[in-house]
């Protein structure tokens, strides 16, 4: 079994999506200061890094993190990849891309990924994402999970279709994912945000298993 950690490092070096906090990870205790142990503090908004967005980001009354369960972020995925002169997944891409028939997750490949190699202190606003028509495709394929490579599913200049399609769907996305080591097929997905009550997204550990 082969396993691909597909979530990114948080640092304070870590780009945030503009507007939101920046990463802040300090050590109030130490030590080496006469503290009994070393005790670190973190401060950053849920969507930082590597994280899933549940229907109530942007679907108000909708379900909370918590109340999605785990289901939607466990189980057979298809890693799709699209060619680099792609930046918009729209129903075309998304009918042209080979989904298999009964998928229920789908992670997408792009471009994206290289932006955590290639400048990644810099947040990069040009990210390929899915559009509303592109959307529209995938609710209809019933899925439980749509992820992409970088920091959200919609483009940046127009979060809100993309957003409100899928999760009005009851489909969780998964956002700020690195793919650059990960072939396309089938894997096992297995991506464990942490356990925030009542909240409309959060941080995840994300892992393929081949």
């Amino acid at each position: 079994m082969k396993i691909y950690d597909i979530s990114v490092p948080i640092s304070p070096s870590l780009p945030t999506w503009p507007g939101d906090p920046a990463i802040e990870i300090s050590m109030p205790d130490r030590i080496a200061d006469g503290s009994v142990a070393n005790i670190s503090r973190l401060a950053f908004g849920v969507h930082t890094g590597t994280h899933v967005d549940a229907p109530l980001h942007f679907v108000d009354g909708a379900a909370t993190v918590d109340a999605m369960g785990l289901d939607p972020l466990v189980g057979p995925v298809q890693v799709v990849e699209v060619s680099d002169d792609v930046t918009a997944v729209d129903a075309g891409v998304v009918a042209g891309c080979g989904l298999r028939p009964g998928v229920e997750r789908v992670l997408f490949k792009t471009r994206n990924s290289r932006f955590w190699r290639e400048e990644p202190l810099r947040f990069h606003g040009e990210f390929t994402a899915i559009t509303a028509d592109g959307a529209h495709a995938l609710a209809q394929r019933g899925l439980k999970l749509v992820g992409i490579d970088y920091y959200s599913v919609a483009p940046f200049d127009a979060p809100t279709p993309t957003h409100q399609i899928l999760l009005g769907a009851g489909i969780m996305a998964l956002e700020g994912i690195d793919l650059g080591a990960v072939a396309p097929g089938e894997y096992t997905l297995m991506c464990l945000p942490l356990k925030l009550m009542g909240v409309e997204g959060a941080p995840a550990r994300a892992i393929l298993l081949a």
